[in-house]
């Protein structure tokens, strides 16, 4: 059961990262809201989860982690209420952030409540193998609800759906999750202020490059507040007593290494959810519903390689599920280069979105195992949060890149397929279509599409290469050995019935 709490609280933060996409379309008729802004219904939400991921980690430390996770859940599900319940734009997106703050104090304090609640060795193996598989499935699974529930009910029940599992989740935690032992200290606001600003204008400014150039005004000055804001970040935590982000657990290879692959990785699984959808929508022409039931063989590679994993980790150790991960994870996004109008659901969406189940699956285990690693129990909380935070800044950040390589890629090839449009000799009536609105007919759009997104993930290429690089040539973890016996090994304390 505390597992289950656990996984479940995981399970809803991630899943809504992903449940409102495919709603979109219907909250953009419903709100009148425009394309630029309609954006921000998902960088609303994944901004301030990915900037106040490490502030969360700490407020678990400080305050304990079980009241900290109900906290954070009760926010949740008070933000979804509210998104739901929206009638102008402001409101749903003041509900959207409000609700990546209330992930952003959930999310790092429920991993850091495995390591309360199990003993170190094959249990806890086995809990951070089921946790990881519900953190990397529930992008997928969030797809697949948002398609149902905006099919069948309305676009807001992909927030509403959130309600009556955070209220379980807060009466079950008393019940049957222990609590962390509170430890004295000092909330650091200004690193999680700076770290927090310094990360939404990094992000806000690629957004704004892909909109409205590199030379824009706006897109210059995001990008010069970040270097500000982080620097002094960086600053402030190197003479911070008490810092939400301790430097000193960079020094750790593996540490560093490990939120290495994670930052380029989710940078790839991000745009996966996002280039996908398009594709499937736009080009193969399927339905919200139909589109979420397309990624669940991603959901399946996932928990399958998660579990394989965990299992196996005593006998291999991590170093070779991480590589074997993200060589899988490249090959996957390898196929994706060579999208095209011509692909299939089996040729173009399948077979490369299995390999990318496979390897993530495979990495997520070993990957918060040596994050996590040897970490001071009063910095745990710091740790785990850092992991959440690079994957959805890297996540953020690989979207932003990689959108603006696609509207790039866009401009250029949709100038191509305006020339041979034209030169094709149209009739009369598609003429005049294209002039009064500007759009190529479907043959044509869809060339432009698919050629883009094959162009993006060109760049996502680059990310997971990164990846391979580090777990192979930076990861030296501890060779596998058995778990200690004896008097020396401090149990940890008994599940709560």
């Amino acid at each position: 059961m505390a597992l289950t709490v656990i996984a479940a609280t995981q399970l809803m933060v991630v899943l809504d990262a992903t449940i409102v996409n495919i709603a979109l379309p219907h909250i953009a008729t419903s709100l009148k809201l425009s394309t630029t802004n309609l954006s921000w219904v998902i960088n609303a939400y994944t901004l301030t989860f990915g900037g106040l991921l490490l502030l969360g980690g700490r407020i678990g430390d400080i305050l304990g982690r079980r009241r900290t996770l109900m906290a954070g859940v009760l926010l949740f599900s008070l933000a979804s209420l509210l998104g739901g319940l929206a009638t102008a734009p402001w409101m749903l997106l003041t509900a959207r952030a409000l609700q990546g703050m209330g992930g952003a104090i959930a999310s790092p304090t429920a991993l850091s409540l495995i390591t309360t609640n199990f003993q170190e060795g094959p249990a806890r193996n086995r809990a951070f193998g089921v946790f990881s598989a519900v953190a990397g499935a529930g992008g997928a699974i969030g797809m697949l609800a948002g398609g149902m529930l905006t099919s069948w009910l309305s676009w807001r029940w992909v927030l509403f759906v959130n309600v009556p599992i955070g209220i379980a989740i807060a009466l079950l935690a008393p019940l049957y999750i222990n609590d962390s032992e509170r430890r004295p200290g000092r909330f650091d606001f200004p690193g999680a202020f700076t770290a927090t600003l310094g990360m939404v204008s990094l992000v806000y400014g690629f957004i704004r490059a892909s909109q409205d150039g590199w030379s824009d005004p706006w897109t210059l000055g995001a990008f010069g507040a970040a270097v500000v804001l982080l620097s002094s970040f960086l600053l402030i935590e190197s003479r911070t007593a008490e810092p939400i982000t301790p430097l000193k657990m960079f020094r750790n290879r593996n540490r560093s290494g490990s939120y290495g692959i994670m930052l380029c990785l989710a940078a790839a699984m991000f745009s996966i959810f996002f280039f996908v959808t398009l594709f499937v929508q736009d080009v193969l022409d399927y339905s919200p519903l139909r589109a979420g039931i397309a990624y669940l063989p991603l959901s399946a590679a996932i928990i399958i390689a998660a579990q394989v994993s965990a299992r196996l980790q005593a006998k291999f150790g991590a170093k070779p599920f991480l590589v074997l991960g993200s060589l899988l994870v490249t090959a996957g996004i390898a196929w994706f280069t060579q999208i095209s109008t011509d692909s299939g659901y089996l040729t173009g969406v399948l077979g490369p979105t299995l390999l990318f189940g496979f390897g993530m699956g495979s990495i997520f285990v070993p990957i918060m195992l040596t994050a996590t690693s040897g970490v001071a129990p009063q910095e745990s909380g710091a740790a785990s949060g850092l992991l959440n935070t690079t994957q959805q800044v890297g996540g953020s950040l690989g979207l932003s890149i990689l959108v603006t390589v696609f509207g790039t890629a866009t401009r250029h090839e949709g100038k191509q397929q305006v020339a041979k449009f034209l030169s094709s000799h149209p009739t009369p009536q598609q003429l005049a279509t294209f002039k009064s609105s500007g759009q190529l007919p479907n043959a044509y759009a869809d060339q432009v599409l698919a050629h883009s997104i094959a162009t993006a993930f060109e760049m996502g290429l680059v990310f997971a290469l990164i990846a391979v690089i580090i777990a192979v040539f930076v990861m030296k973890p501890k060779p596998p050995q058995d778990a200690p016996t004896g008097p020396g090994l401090r149990e940890a304390p008994p599940i709560a019935a």
